[in-house]
């Protein structure tokens, strides 16, 4: 009688860990080219953007479309040529050995190459109100949901490079912004500091922090808190952006790659990590863009490089 409880060993040429816009991209074109690619989709389906009510700056949806939607069709999209998405989670993974060994809930993954899509999240304040209120006016993409407020007044908070760049690119939308930061003084560059205190629609709200996102439908005012004396106050505004800094989803695979001192995986320009064979794209090696098209092309060529390789194991390079 067979050991009901033996681990299962799948073997795949390439696997892709994450489901995100970088991890289905990059299905899409392993599977055009007949690599067979497996993807792991991790906790969430289709990544971050898929909790991103509307997407409005994706070539070919001139009327936008919901994140989860635009989700669905890059996996049916990956699907149609052949890439296998299958509804797990990689708990622990092997890099030093190859093939690549990827432990799953209920089973042992080899591949000879990997790419890592894994996402980075966005950091919340953690405060009532927030997560109740994403997507009705808590906001973390500036980019992608600014239209959204022409003319509102609103509120940014954080007070490095991406909060002042962010909230600079959003009063090309709307009436105000304001900058609510928990110090006296920005932690942004010197540059977009000046552009900040020139621009006639920036205001600041020093030495404080925001407690609670008030709102029952949508966003009506933010409960804030002085650091410094304690006196809490009600500010009205139809829109909060949260910049705060980005989590990448790392801890996987610390130690078993180069991760920068934020902890995002380094990679070269044809999206290899430190150890040969293994790819990673979107935003878990991208600090700076962080969008679903930048992410999309990093999958796509992350693709390719990993074929290559595959192409060069089979040739005995």
């Amino acid at each position: 009688m067979a050991n009901t409880n033996e681990t299962k060993i799948e073997e795949r040429k390439l696997i892709i860990i994450g489901s995100g816009p970088a991890g289905l991209s990059a299905a899409l074109y392993a599977a055009r080219a007949d690599v067979d690619p497996l993807v792991l989709t991790g906790m969430t389906l289709h990544g971050q953007a898929s909790i991103t009510s509307t997407i409005d700056n994706y070539p070919g949806f001139p009327e936008g479309i919901g994140g989860a939607d635009l989700g669905q069709l890059f996996q049916t999209h990956a699907e149609r040529f052949g890439a296998q998405i299958e509804m797990n989670q990689a708990t622990s993974v092997d890099f030093s050995q190859r093939p690549f060994v990827i432990q799953a809930y209920d089973k042992t993954y080899k591949a000879n190459s990997v790419i890592i899509s894994t996402g980075a999240d966005h950091r919340k304040l953690d405060v009532p109100g927030e997560k109740e209120l994403t997507g009705r006016g808590v906001s973390y993409c500036g980019t992608c949901d600014g239209w959204f407020f022409k003319e509102k007044d609103i509120v940014v908070v954080g007070g490095g490079d991406a909060a002042i760049e962010e909230g600079l690119f959003l009063t090309r939308f709307a009436n105000s912004v304001t900058v609510i930061h928990r110090r006296d003084e920005l932690r942004a560059g010197a540059i977009l500091q000046k552009h900040a205190f020139a621009n006639p629609k920036m205001k600041f709200i020093w030495d404080t922090v925001v407690t609670e996102i008030l709102g029952e439908n949508a966003v009506q005012s933010v409960r804030l808190k002085n650091v410094r004396t304690g006196e809490e106050s009600i500010n009205e505004t139809d829109g909060v952006f949260i910049f705060i800094g980005h989590t990448p989803n790392t801890e996987l695979f610390a130690g078993q790659l180069e991760l920068d001192q934020e902890g995002y995986i380094v990679i070269d320009k044809n999206m290899e990590t430190s150890v040969p064979g293994l790819f990673a794209a979107g935003e878990v090696a991208d600090p700076d863009f962080r969008q679903v098209i930048t992410s999309a092309g990093m999958g796509a060529a992350a693709a390719i490089q990993a074929t290559r390789y595959l192409e060069r194991l089979e040739e005995g390079d």
